[in-house]
């Protein structure tokens, strides 16, 4: 798979406070994992949206990370609120993750991550337009 990285993207990383940039960056090496993993994925864009780190494939749904300054011990994954993501997340891993409405993954700054479970959902993301009409997306 070909990551193609936008300069904004770059400096997005460079400029967060040092605890929340090796958080961003353990989340993003899981996010370009996942894809990894996706068989047929050829390319993977990360560029800004919504000022925010994002991750764009060919049938995939947007899906972009980021810390906040106005909630400073936590961090996310953002999904299209519109998409059946996030509600399915919820079916299939209940309370495992902390949810923000329809839109998002939240994590406390000192929680350890779950992995698989993380790549899973940022799997369904990546191919959202290849699974989306699956039930629970194909879980």
């Amino acid at each position: 798979m070909r990551l193609i990285t936008s300069e904004g993207a770059k400096s997005k990383f460079e400029n967060y406070p040092k605890e929340i940039n090796s958080r961003l960056m353990y989340l993003r090496q899981l996010v370009l994992e996942a894809a990894e993993a996706i068989v047929g994925l050829k390319e993977l864009e990360e560029t800004l949206k919504w000022g925010e780190p994002s991750y764009l494939a060919k049938h995939g749904s947007t899906l972009r990370i980021d810390w906040k300054k106005k909630t400073p011990d936590k961090y996310a994954v953002y999904f299209k609120c519109t998409s059946k993501l996030v509600p399915t997340f919820k079916l299939i891993h209940g309370d495992l993750f902390e949810y923000e409405g329809n839109r998002a993954i939240l994590f406390s700054l000192d929680q350890k991550l779950p992995e698989k479970e993380l790549k899973e959902c940022v799997s369904m993301a990546l191919r959202y337009h290849k699974i989306k009409h699956l039930p629970f997306l194909g879980a």
